[in-house]
């Protein structure tokens, strides 16, 4: 039989085609306009209200193919607030306190300044794990991407030669990614359901530390996701049983029966990385 090729594809590619569009030497009235643009590459027409949900399928996209190629298997999700101190920059932040107001919450968010090495510990041990038969990465380390707790995790993982991967958020105030996140895996969201979809997608442990609204929300809605059966329970470790005891009353929740009892065991307390990390190990241990 006659040896034959059969071309993998006979559609130029998107790339092609845009190369071809750009260029046009072609000038007429119709040529530039607007209208005559490719689709995809027209910024004002992707960007109208009627193209939303356009939008909102490129941002669970994009970061998912990226994933994939980067042979993510499974996340190590740490949520905490963007206004912990890292140590060495407590004293600053009691020096900008102008009255006693001001003073008594820095002395209270520098007590906290020791999770930043908490969180930066934790992460470093769960940057130690190999890869699976299939060459995928587990218990990848992935923050908020910003400063504080999210740059103790991303640093954590930098410490011991591993990649991170970082969920920025457009936000009215200026959110750098913080530079301890793998440039690769550092992705921009609009929307803050995408990237809360993309935090939990893969994520197989979680480490919940002090934080404010935005740490609630991401919270709660992972433990509603379990309690409801949507998600698989994984484990949810909230580092610091005073700050939570005292902020949020879930015994209350349960006594006013709003809550079963059963969803408190939905989260476990801890105090150090070494606790946390090996309730992590027997979780998914095999028996």
């Amino acid at each position: 039989m006659t040896r034959t090729r059969v071309p993998a594809r006979v559609y130029p590619s998107a790339a092609e085609a845009a190369g071809e569009a750009k260029q046009q030497i072609t000038h007429t009235p119709q040529t530039e306009h607007p209208a005559y643009k490719l689709a995809f590459q027209d910024n004002d027409f992707l960007l109208r209200d009627d193209l939303r949900p356009v939008r909102f399928q490129l941002e669970l996209l994009k970061p998912e193919l990226l994933l994939d190629e980067a042979q993510i298997g499974s996340t190590f999700v740490f949520y905490g607030s963007a206004r912990i101190p890292e140590p060495d920059k407590a004293q600053a932040l009691l020096d900008l306190a102008t009255d006693d107001d001001g003073r008594r919450i820095a002395e209270s968010l520098v007590a906290k300044s020791r999770y930043y090495d908490v969180a930066r510990r934790l992460a470093q041990m769960a940057s130690g794990m190999e890869r699976d038969t299939e060459g995928k990465r587990h218990f990848v380390v992935c923050s908020g991407g910003g400063p504080s707790i999210m740059e103790a995790a991303n640093r954590g993982a930098q410490d011991v030669g591993a990649e991170s991967i970082g969920l920025n958020i457009l936000l009215p105030h200026e959110q750098a990614p913080n530079l301890y996140v793998t440039p690769s895996l550092s992705f921009q969201f609009h929307y803050f359901a995408l990237r809360k979809m993309h935090f939990l997608l893969r994520a197989r442990a979680v480490a919940v530390f002090p934080g404010g609204f935005g740490t609630f929300d991401e919270m709660f809605e992972l433990l509603t996701l379990i309690q409801t059966g949507k998600v698989a329970p994984i484990p949810i470790l909230l580092f610091g049983r005073e700050f939570w005891e005292r902020v949020v009353n879930f015994d209350a929740l349960a006594d006013e029966g709003v809550v079963s009892r059963r969803d408190l065991g939905l989260f476990r307390y801890v105090d150090t990385p070494e606790e946390a990390w090996a309730h992590v190990q027997d979780w998914y241990a095999e028996d």
